[in-house]
Parts: structure tokens; C-alpha cells; sequence
């Protein structure tokens, strides 16, 4: 199974702020050229199921996926109940930094496909990260990538409004 983790420093914004913002998946779309769509559905009180579709490579990755929210720690469960991947869980979790926050999205992932896994696998964590590292840069005026400087320059460069490489016909 592949790992992945992206932080985001999110500069003059408290965590809670920053929380609900983020676990404002219907809104991913509108921020991210990847993200498809996403359907949210209401389970009930701290619980949602949601219906997501991203571009990948040459087609669409499909997945529903549970989301459990702890409002209280600030963070957010997530795992696939069914779709593309064999598995897909993650966690995203805010917390104070100085005058802002931090945002933090770790995902675990397995396309079940052992044979392809060291071409799929790189390919997918890359996206994941350029695509959360876009969404979240845009949902707050001053909030950049850190730790991770390629992933930072993607985003950065979304932001100035370059085509994904990942969108369909857009260049690889």
C-alpha cells in the first residue's frame, strides 16, 4: 500500500476557521480542475458519505468514501466504502501554528493492481498531493505547501494558471 502526506501552513486563519472550510468537499470542483465532482450526502450527526470523481491520466478515478468529522480535535477521517481503488483511507487534521494553522492530509492507497504499482502508484500520490495542495491554497487568501518543494511549484503554478498535466488533453 502507497502512503502519501502534504502540509499546508495557512497564515492568519485559526484552525477552526480552516476546518470547516475544508471539510467543504462540494465546494473541491470549483478549486481543483481535477476534481470532477464531488456529491455529498449526509449520514448523520459527524458523518457524511461522498461520491467523488477526479481526472487521472486518461480517464476517471470513481470512488464513495465515508467521512467521519471530530470537530473537537479537528480532524477528519475518511475511508472508501467502494470504487477504483482496492483501498483508499485518510486522515486531514488543522492545528495551531503561530498566527495560522497547519493543514495536514495523509492517505493511504492500493489501485490492487500489483503489476502496474510502480507506475500507478508514484503517478497517483503526485496528483493527490497537487490536487489537495490546490484545493487548499485556494480556500484561504495566504496558505502555501510545506516540506515537500516539487509539490510547491505545481501548486504554484496552478495558481498562476497553468493546465494540469493530468487533465485530458492536457500535455503529460
Amino acid at each position: 500500500m502507497r502512503s502519501t502526506q502534504l502540509t499546508v501552513r495557512v497564515e492568519a486563519v485559526c484552525p477552526g476557521t480552516a476546518y470547516h472550510r475544508i471539510k467543504d468537499y462540494a465546494r473541491y470542483p470549483e478549486l481543483a480542475p481535477v476534481v470532477r465532482s464531488v456529491t455529498v450526502h449526509e449520514v448523520g450527526e459527524g458523518e457524511e458519505r461522498s461520491d467523488w470523481e477526479v481526472y487521472f491520466r486518461n480517464g476517471i478515478l470513481r470512488w464513495t468514501e465515508t467521512d467521519r468529522f471530530d470537530e473537537a480535535k479537528l480532524r477528519i477521517a475518511f475511508r472508501q466504502l467502494e470504487g477504483d481503488f482496492a483501498e483508499f483511507t485518510g486522515t486531514w487534521s488543522v492545528t495551531p501554528d503561530g498566527e495560522g494553522c497547519l493543514v495536514d492530509f495523509a492517505a493511504e492507497f492500493d489501485f490492487g493492481i500489483p503489476s502496474l504499482a510502480g507506475i500507478l502508484d508514484p503517478v497517483a500520490a503526485r496528483v493527490l498531493k497537487e490536487t489537495i495542495g490546490v484545493v487548499v491554497t485556494s480556500l484561504f487568501e495566504r496558505a502555501h505547501v510545506v516540506g515537500d518543494d516539487p509539490v510547491a511549484r505545481s501548486v504554484a503554478r496552478a495558481a498562476a494558471g497553468a493546465p494540469h498535466r493530468d487533465l485530458p488533453g492536457a500535455a503529460a
